[in-house]
């Protein structure tokens, strides 16, 4: 019997794909607990407008995400810390604060959890930070951090 997977099955296949299985097979596992349905006519068109539905929306993410890569790219953001005179700050710089400055300097939705940081930021200056938009789009963030006057 042919099945169209809806969820991946170990050993079996991915969702979306279209496997052979055993009669008994489909019909004691896979269709009861809903990991498949038989690869019939009306399930075969509705898998198509599924497959459709789901190529266009990821498109649209691909063009919103080039867009957000061109607004960081020409954005510097600046934050202000207090530190000492060795040009140290005191704690450091997370990305949680780097998207709120984001945020408020010029109004760029950036979830922090997309800024790749290796390490907090602990000094004074100006560092560029890869921002992973999607899979196929990452921006570069120029962050610079000053000292905060009194």
């Amino acid at each position: 019997m042919k099945v169209i997977l809806l969820e991946d099955v170990k050993k079996l296949g991915k969702r979306g794909e279209i496997v052979e299985v055993s009669d008994g097979y489909a019909k004691n596992f896979v269709i009861p607990k809903k990991l498949g349905v038989e690869a019939n006519d009306k399930h075969m068109n509705e898998w198509k407008n599924e497959k459709r539905r789901e190529d266009k929306l990821a498109a649209v993410r691909l063009e919103d995400a080039k867009a957000l890569a061109d607004k960081i790219a020409g954005a510097t953001v600046e934050i202000a810390m207090r530190g000492g005179t060795s040009g140290k700050v005191f704690g450091a710089v997370s990305t949680k604060e780097i998207a709120l400055a984001a945020k408020k300097q010029h109004d760029l939705d950036i979830d922090k959890k997309k800024i790749v940081l290796d390490e907090p930021i602990k000094a004074f200056g100006v560092v560029e930070l890869p921002v992973k938009l999607h899979p196929e789009v990452t921006a570069k963030l120029t962050v610079k951090v000053v000292q905060k006057e009194d």
